[in-house]
């Protein structure tokens, strides 16, 4: 038994136990839902901060992707129950989810897991791109619509969707599309008229302007991802005067959302000080 009476005071024995206890604490482990630019900077800035240990996790749906910082695990979860085992097994303690504003399957697992696990869950999402004076776009829910647009209205189009995306356009046969991907889409859907240009933004708006030119495009297929790194195309469109057809982002579980990594940081840091 320690005699607090002999030796050094107690408030000073009581910060002396508390310092200890807070060198012994585990750090917070961090699960970060990533492959986006948004999931790679908040790596790279947890990778600095001391009481934290961060795990990003990529979908692995491109080749060879680029590794944040720290560690990193590629693939699925197993659904939202896998993804619940996963938290506990590795005792995460907090989950970002920066996946992708179309990656609407895993932001609903990641909601549900969480939720039965009880790990607090944030959403670091960008904005989404909103039309400005001189834009042409055709807001779409769905892709269906898109096609009836292009089949009547388009004649040269680029589709820049993601090569899983690609199947709805490919029964339009009175329309060539310029597909750009990262990778090559496989398999590729049966276009009759078609050039595929693979490519990784961000891109320029000069570079685009000369592509939209060179190419005799008439109209733009895309997501509305937000961001900077293929916003290019939209200022490039304005310019000449290219119509796009933009598909809005599906719905989101409900949840506390930030568009930053700074406000991400400082989530944490809230999870840190509680």
């Amino acid at each position: 038994m320690v005699n607090l009476r002999a030796g050094r005071p107690r408030r000073a024995g009581i910060r002396f136990a508390m310092a200890n206890l807070h060198a012994l604490r585990e750090p917070l482990t961090v699960l970060v839902l990533g492959g986006t630019g948004e999931g790679y900077d908040l790596a790279a800035a947890l990778a600095d901060q001391p009481g934290i240990r961060t795990i990003s996790s990529l979908a692995g749906r491109t080749s060879a992707p680029r590794l944040p910082p720290g560690e990193v695990r590629i693939g699925g979860f197993g659904g939202a129950e896998g993804l619940a085992a996963y938290l506990v097994a590795r005792a995460i303690g907090a989950v970002i989810d920066a996946t992708h504003p179309f990656a609407a399957t895993i932001g609903r697992n990641a909601a549900a897991a969480c939720a039965a696990a009880g790990v607090p869950l944030l959403r670091l999402e960008r904005p989404a791109w909103r039309p400005a004076a001189g834009d042409d776009w055709i807001e779409v829910e769905e892709w269906d619509a898109a096609v009836a647009f292009i089949a009547s209205q388009a004649r040269r189009v680029l589709l820049a969707v993601g090569r899983r995306e690609l199947s709805p356009f490919a029964g339009i046969d009175a329309v060539w599309f310029l597909v750009r991907s990262v990778d090559m889409p496989d398999p590729m859907p049966p276009f009759r008229q078609l050039e595929i240009l693979l490519a990784r933004g961000p891109f320029t708006v000069a570079g685009e302007r000369d592509l939209l030119r060179a190419k005799r495009i008439d109209t733009i297929v895309c997501k509305n991802s937000g961001g900077d790194a293929t916003a290019a195309k939209l200022a490039a469109a304005r310019e000449l005067g290219i119509r796009v057809v933009m598909k809005r982002r599906p719905p989101r579980p409900d949840l506390p959302a930030v568009a930053s990594v700074a406000a991400a940081l400082a989530w944490l840091r809230s999870l840190t000080e509680r």
